[in-house]
């Protein structure tokens, strides 16, 4: 289902920020966008200091020419409302707005993202000016999205929040007695008589460090409150156009594994998902796909808009590298691979001054059509002017899940121990890695996720196991599912409250083990095991257990545990259930779930090989095979199905071998 019924291609364009520059500049722009074949401009990101210079003054003269302007030649608009910055006079005038950091520090005007979520005064101001927006824009024929504030991102400690954090408190445990209970306050002391008692917790109170909290229940509950604090904002906002415009498809942009908020509840009120993809340098394939399947599961698998990468170069890491001829054209493609709807970009043209002058553009500082990054650009816009409308609305077709939490994110890693070096993303990635090498495509799912339609559900430290979930792993299985989950996991309840009784907790049955111990191993020991006749090091955790009716794959090999169950398969009802109980390498992972999913069936979308990638969409038009080649050499790739190829216009035939060309995409449209 396509996310607009404006559109009718994959959209191209991104932000352009007209208002940077004289309006002789404008004309030419709009020339070379077109020749660029951009069709779609995100306009209006940071413009509230213009559009209201003082409390009651609003001026969108400005706008309305650079509106008319684009209108005129043809250009869809995606309008932002502007609230991601508010102006120094707003600051001045009612410091309430600005923010208080995590060590106490209160913030004076400046930077981003400096408003606090809580304050009346954002709130009121925020959601005046989006209302006031959409009443005057709301007839324009090309305007085809709403993009409330942009990136919304941090965090704020001041009184607004503490005082807010109270009532949200009161609201979930109804009465102190419940919140003493849940944080387990008995602990040191600290038991509450009074909600006003409560404080926030940060450097003031409860934490060693920023991770790291003496009072974990509290600093999850802050967690969550911070993030729908946040997203409060948000839906008043989107309310507000919405009521104006109720046609009009309402978003914002988020940020791929993004931890301070939980996208999986904010994509609840968002009519399309839009993320901006800016990996690092070190940043694998499978990194940035995971990212992608992040952003498209987040939503129950639905197609996302990339709204925002760089053309050619970032300006914020500590060593900016150019893209390399065809990366950008490779990873546009990636995002198309794994449901976007959207090519997008930031920027249009490139600022002469402050932070994002040297990030990269469409159009450069020269002003022309004659750098490498326009000539790349423009020959990509002309590639998805031939695609049209082919994939628009197509879904993933996944037989494998893997689960991705928050709130299982936030307690892990504020947890005082067992191990600095775990971190949460980083074990669900080595299991992703894998599924990506092989070619098996996967969904990234949450806890209200329907398991219905997949073969496997993988886990990694499942450590907070939510009331409920258990039962929905239990059907999974019991109905022939495979479930692979790790060490420390069914730890903790929603609280982050121990579930006494022997771990895994509520999972003990289902894996047929009683975990006892688990020996945090520092950086650089390591134990081993064997799995199919072959070495791995066992790193990290070490979980030492006995088999509960689970049969025993593998045995650590070292140290006091040796011949303990380091891999263990329990049969349960129809399925099984793996637990893996240390982590290894990349080979074991490949091994180890490349067997699962041949024994579950599971086939690759293509024979894996090295720096391949392979995935399918499908939708009312077809089903979509996609290769990329992220490496410096040519592939070959003998093809499983017969086709027309999107780019070239070219037939194959199942069984035809393809060269694919370093960086090099190949689309083809499926003969069923």
């Amino acid at each position: 289902m396509k996310y607009s019924n404006k559109v009718n291609k994959i959209v191209y364009g991104g932000d352009y920020n007209p208002e940077q520059w004289p309006k002789e500049v404008w004309k030419e722009d709009m020339k070379l966008l077109k020749e660029a074949h951009i069709d779609v401009l995100t306009l209006n990101v940071f413009a509230w200091a213009s559009l209201q210079p003082s409390e009651e003054e609003y001026d969108f003269s400005r706008l309305d020419e650079i509106m008319e302007l684009v209108g005129e030649h043809g250009f869809s608009v995606c309008l932002a409302t502007s609230t991601a910055a508010h102006p120094a006079w707003m600051a001045k005038k009612y410091p309430d707005i600005l923010r208080v950091e995590f060590n106490g520090m209160k913030r004076k005007f400046g930077g981003r993202h400096n408003s606090c979520p809580n304050s009346p005064t954002y709130r009121k101001y925020s959601v005046r000016l989006a209302k006031k927006l959409a009443e005057r824009y709301k007839d324009c024929d090309n305007l085809i999205a709403w993009h409330i504030s942009n990136e919304y991102g941090g965090e704020c400690y001041c009184d607004n929040c503490e005082k807010a954090f109270r009532v949200w408190l009161k609201k979930k445990y109804r009465t102190i007695e419940e919140l003493n209970r849940a944080w387990n306050t008995s602990f040191w002391g600290h038991t509450f008589y009074e909600w006003d008692e409560i404080v926030l917790p940060n450097l003031l109170s409860e934490h060693f460090e920023y991770d790291r909290s003496q009072f974990q229940g509290m600093t999850l509950d802050y967690k969550r409150f911070n993030s729908e604090s946040m997203l409060e904002c948000y839906k008043m906002e989107y309310e507000a156009v919405k009521s104006v415009t109720p046609n009009l498809p309402v978003t914002t942009n988020l940020m791929g594994f993004y931890k301070n908020l939980d996208y999986k509840m904010w994509a609840k009120y968002m009519d399309v998902v839009v993320w901006d993809n800016y990996p690092a340098n070190e940043d694998t394939p499978a990194q940035i796909a995971m990212s992608h399947d992040l952003m498209r599961g987040i939503k129950g698998g639905t197609p996302f808009l990339l709204m925002e990468q760089t053309p050619s170069v970032t300006n914020w890491l500590s060593y900016n590298a150019l893209k390399r001829p065809g990366v950008m054209r490779l990873w546009s493609y990636q995002a198309v691979a794994h449901g976007a709807d959207s090519v997008m970009f930031f920027q249009m043209r490139r600022s002469i001054g402050a932070c994002e002058k040297l990030h990269g553009a469409i159009i450069d500082h020269v002003g022309t059509n004659q750098t490498r990054v326009y000539r790349e650009a423009q020959a990509l816009g002309k590639e998805l002017e031939r695609i049209g409308e082919e994939t628009l609305g197509a879904v993933t077709e996944a037989e494998v899940a893997v689960y991705f939490d928050w709130d299982n994110w936030w307690a892990i890693e504020c947890s005082a121990g067992p191990s600095c070096e775990l971190k949460y993303k980083d074990e669900v990635y080595l299991y992703y890695e894998a599924l990506h090498s092989l070619n098996i495509p996967a969904d990234i799912v949450g806890e209200e996720d329907d398991l219905e339609r997949y073969k496997v559900l993988i886990a990694p430290i499942l450590y907070m196991t939510k009331p409920g979930y258990d039962e929905k792993i239990r059907r999974f299985v019991e109905k022939g599912g495979v479930f692979v989950t790790t060490f420390f996991s069914g730890i903790v309840d929603e609280h982050d409250l121990v579930i006494t009784g022997g771990y895994p907790g509520r999972l003990r049955d289902i894996l047929g083990i009683w975990v006892e111990e688990s020996d945090a191993l520092p950086h650089g020991v390591q134990n081993e095991f064997s799995y199919q006749g072959i070495v791995y090091p066992a790193k990290l955790l070490c979980d030492l257990s006995h088999p509960e009716g689970a049969e025993v794959l593998s045995t650590y090999e070292k140290d006091f545990y040796q011949g303990m169950p380091a891999i263990t398969k329990n049969s349960f009802g129809k399925g099984e259930a793996y637990y893996v109980a240390t982590r290894s390498d990349r080979a074991f992972y490949e091994k180890f779930i490349g067997t699962l999913c041949k024994e579950a069936g599971i086939r690759p979308v293509a024979e894996p090989q090295k720096k391949l990638e392979a995935t399918i969409r499908s939708n009312e038009n077809g089903r979509y095979l996609f290769l990329l080649n992220h490496g410096e050499e040519m592939l070959s790739v003998i093809l499983e199905y017969s086709g027309k190829e999107l780019l070239s216009g070219n037939t194959y035939q199942a069984g035809e071998k393809v060269k694919l060309p370093a960086k090099g995409v190949f689309i083809l449209r499926l003969q069923e």
